[in-house]
């Protein structure tokens, strides 16, 4: 453990998207900065499925003002990839990766951070780390068996396997479809009566398809109960179902550290989503600004990298107007 203090202007916890705008917009405005990630370069990217496509258009997903080129309207996971690591070349944006933010406290208005590898002092503190760490658990009897995944990447893994997907929305429908197309025997466990209304326009019909034909079996207004070894039970309105089971996708979201932001004074609200002034996206700690998706709380469906690229503009504003 190094015990010389760097210093910064501006230390920006999380090298996603959103933190590496941030990055940008201190570089433009001659701060000196630097970007932490516990992981790779834009981590939740990376642990994203191999083969999936984003719901938005290329020219969306663009920070630092630098072309997204993808030969398809919708780029996919690969392509994204490559993009910000070039960004961050192009930049040679100041990223330190696989180091873990261990506590940041405030003393004598600097932020004193300590992290896996060293300690920090900084004037200001962004926070811009997702929401992917984190899943959103059934709390049901076996979803500790090793069975169980809530991360998906690849679809051969399953081929000829009994896989039981739980969830309504892209990713249950992506594993849903993707491992079926692999001889996968998939079932769906859905808690309302019909597809999440997110659910990508252009792959809602081949899953509404599969399931009307009996291609994947689907469960409807139902929820699992149990998971067991070799087996699984499902709670529906006709009464219990026991199925033979392989494998089940938890495919139930994620959420933000809420205990990180605690940890760092961030106030909650009941819904769990951060204070912050919305005008220049400070928190309730003087200093320390909140970017992205973690804004939202449980609600992680309000930001994505194409609404919230303009924090970093917002936050970089107020960090030059206030020093």
């Amino acid at each position: 453990m190094a015990t010389e203090k760097q210093h910064f202007d501006v230390l920006i916890i999380g090298a996603g998207p959103i933190g590496l705008a941030c990055g940008i917009e201190a570089q433009k405005a001659g701060k000196s900065y630097v970007i932490i990630d516990k992981g790779t370069l834009v981590n939740s990217l990376y642990n994203y499925p191999v083969f999936m496509t984003f719901f938005s258009t290329s020219e969306r997903l663009e920070i630092g003002g630098v072309p997204f080129v993808s030969i398809n309207p919708k780029p996919n996971r690969n392509e994204a990839l490559e993009y910000y690591r070039r960004v961050t070349e192009k930049f040679q944006l100041n990223v330190r990766l696989f180091e873990e933010v261990q506590s940041c406290q405030k003393q004598d208005g600097l932020f004193q951070v300590t992290t896996s590898k060293t300690n920090y002092e900084a004037k200001n503190v962004i926070i811009a780390t997702g929401f992917y760490d984190i899943p959103n658990l059934m709390n049901i009897p076996g979803e500790d068996l090793p069975k169980v995944i809530h991360y998906y990447k690849d679809p051969h893994y399953y081929a000829f396997s009994k896989v039981l997907v739980v969830g309504a929305n892209n990713s249950s429908v992506d594993v849903a479809l993707e491992t079926y197309r692999k001889g996968a025997e998939v079932t769906m466990v859905i808690r309302g009566s019909e597809m999440g209304p997110n659910v990508k326009y252009w792959v809602r019909p081949d899953i509404e398809n599969r399931i009307k034909e009996g291609a994947i079996k689907a469960y409807f207004e139902s929820n699992l109960k149990e998971i067991k070894e070799h087996s699984a039970v499902i709670s529906t309105p006709e009464g219990e179902v026991e199925i033979e089971n392989d494998f089940v996708a938890a495919m139930t979201g994620y959420q933000p550290n809420f205990q990180f932001l605690e940890k760092l004074c961030v106030t909650l609200n009941e819904n769990k989503v951060p204070h912050y002034n919305s005008e220049t996206m400070e928190s309730n700690v003087a200093g320390m600004y909140l970017a992205g998706v973690v804004c939202g709380g449980m609600d992680t469906h309000k930001w994505f990298i194409e609404n919230s690229r303009v924090h970093a503009e917002q936050i970089m504003k107020h960090i030059v107007n206030m020093h």
